[in-house]
């Protein structure tokens, strides 16, 4: 029998990727949006399967309406993603953050155990959780210390996901992932940004690209490689929480010096902190500067995964190195910067 799965933050990178993922597998997909307009569906149209995913109108922000769509859809599997994810937004907006990310966490799995108990619940968390770190590398065992009211939130909608595992007995799954990026990244996201602004200087549509903290350090892995270990979660005999990361580190200085290489550039780096200017050695020309206005207020600055766990239990590694997801993501948005001047003329 055909299985239902339902994603919230359809229109998501993740999303993107776990309903072509699940459309794959002979899955029945709905797509939970909250009435964006067909445009801000680029990544299900870019990904070819808009056609396939039904959409449902539902709004985390309102009880009643969750409670409807889980009536009308009845899922097997239910996938939240959505999410105010851009962590330099919730220091602006921490009250709709909040709202978001972690009473909508709450109203989701109630309205799950009311109406569709026996549905598996996946909760997309974050390495953001862990914020300052009290060693390194992390496991689903290290303390969370956040710092950012996005980190907060999260945490929030993490352990609400564990109570109602341990009070009710539902089927309910937190990842605990690491950044994780593709082409389909939004362009508000420090790699996405990167990538596309190498595709216009190299097209001379830009100068440069002005960044924040190069030196911050994620353990960043490939999107569509981390739906996998979602789907896998909710394929075990028990429910549990799972890390999910590559166990590397690597800066965003790096992830810098690799995406101008991809288009043929050598960076050279000059000064530090607020000062630092990436020059392309050909040149001389500054192809990277730096402003405090894109620092955190409060900074997290590295984070590195062990996915033991996940290994062992889900069978679930990466495959694609650091070097190959920056040059994919270049090599994509030199594509769509080409598109771009192609449809002006």
């Amino acid at each position: 029998m055909k299985k239902t799965a339902l994603i919230t933050g359809i229109r998501g990178q993740d999303g993107g990727y776990l309903a072509k993922m699940l459309l794959e597998k002979g899955y029945e997909v709905y797509g939970a949006d909250r009435r964006s307009g067909e445009t801000g569906f680029w990544r299900l149209k870019e990904l070819a399967i808009y056609e396939d995913v039904k959409i449902v109108y539902m709004d985390l922000l309102e009880l009643t309406n969750v409670m409807k769509i889980i009536e009308k859809v009845k899922p097997d599997e239910v996938y939240n993603l959505a999410a105010q994810s851009f962590v330099q937004a919730s220091f602006d907006q921490p009250l709709l953050t909040s709202d978001i990310n972690s009473l909508g966490v709450l109203r989701l799995l109630e309205s799950l155990r009311v109406i569709q108990p026996d549905a598996k619940f996946y909760q997309a968390s974050t390495s953001e959780m862990f914020g300052k770190v009290e060693h390194s590398p992390q496991t689903e065992a290290t303390p969370f210390h956040p710092r950012s009211p996005y980190g907060v939130s999260k945490l929030f909608g993490h352990w609400i996901t564990v109570n109602y595992r341990e009070s009710y007995g539902m089927f309910c799954c937190s990842g605990l992932l690491f950044n994780h990026e593709s082409p389909l990244r939004g362009l508000e996201f420090v790699t996405r940004k990167i990538s596309y602004s190498v595709g216009r200087i190299l097209y001379g549509l830009q100068n440069k690209v002005v960044l924040g903290n190069v030196d911050a350090k994620r353990d960043w892995g490939y999107a569509p490689e981390y739906v996998e270990a979602m789907h896998l979660m909710l394929q075990q005999s028990n429910p549990d929480d799972y890390l999910i990361a590559t166990g590397e580190s690597h800066s965003i200085r790096e992830f810098a010096e690799l995406a101008f290489k991809t288009a043929g550039y050598q960076i050279e780096w000059k000064g530090d902190g607020v000062n630092t200017t990436g020059i392309d050695r050909k040149t001389g020309k500054v192809l990277i500067a730096v402003n405090k206005e894109f620092y955190r207020p409060a900074e997290v600055d590295a984070l590195i995964g062990r996915a033991e766990k996940s290994s062992k239990t889900l069978g679930w590694k990466p495959k694609i190195t650091f070097a190959e997801l920056a040059a994919l993501m270049v090599e994509a948005d030199i594509k769509r910067v080409e598109t771009e001047i192609s449809t002006r003329k």
